[in-house]
């Protein structure tokens, strides 16, 4: 049974399609949801899903080896960020070289980079009169958001469209695609 853990910081939607989506496979679960917020809707979510769920600061994660020390006893077959805003430390990225992913609500290299998150990327968007934006699914590499892109999903902007309509569209395309690359990379 392949192993997968989830990094999350906020309300978690994206960790419960996944979660969702995987309680009834034969060849793959999510085993943890791991979060750098204390307060996020995530812990609750995998909680009533039945999946372990931990909060850690700063320093577990950049300055001591605790959360590497944590995924070494969980073993993720995958490691998969959704909605994780934090940079991922090399230390964890040598460890489980290319098994660490992240989703992205832009068609990268557009609108990536620190702090290109959320309603900032959506905001700038619709700024740029862009015609189209999409999802980006990629691996995880020591720079925000440059590491190998893996799929790509695109929807259309419209004139009228505003951040929070372009949200609704890139919230329909990571449910629908998200749990789709997953398991296809589980399975290769």
């Amino acid at each position: 049974m392949k192993r997968i853990v989830i990094f999350a910081s906020g309300s978690g939607s994206n960790a419960e399609n996944l979660i969702k989506f995987f309680q009834n496979s034969e060849h793959a679960s999510v085993i943890q949801v791991l979060t750098n917020n204390p307060h996020a809707k995530v812990l609750d979510r995998a909680k009533r899903l039945g999946v372990s769920a931990l909060s850690f600061n700063k320093t577990a994660f950049t300055k001591t080896e605790d959360v590497l020390n944590l995924l070494k006893v969980s073993q993720p077959d995958l490691i998969v960020l959704a909605g994780f805003l934090w940079k991922f430390p090399e230390n964890i990225l040598k460890e489980f070289p290319n098994k660490v992913i992240n989703i992205h609500p832009a068609l990268l290299p557009n609108y990536g980079g620190k702090g290109m998150y959320g309603m900032h990327v959506h905001r700038a968007v619709v700024e740029n009169n862009e015609a189209e934006t999409g999802i980006t699914i990629h691996y995880v590499n020591e720079n925000y958001d440059e590491g190998a892109i893996i799929f790509q999903a695109k929807c259309e902007v419209l004139t009228s469209d505003s951040a929070e309509d372009v949200a609704l569209k890139i919230h329909e395309l990571e449910m629908e695609y998200f749990p789709e690359v997953v398991d296809r990379l589980l399975n290769e």
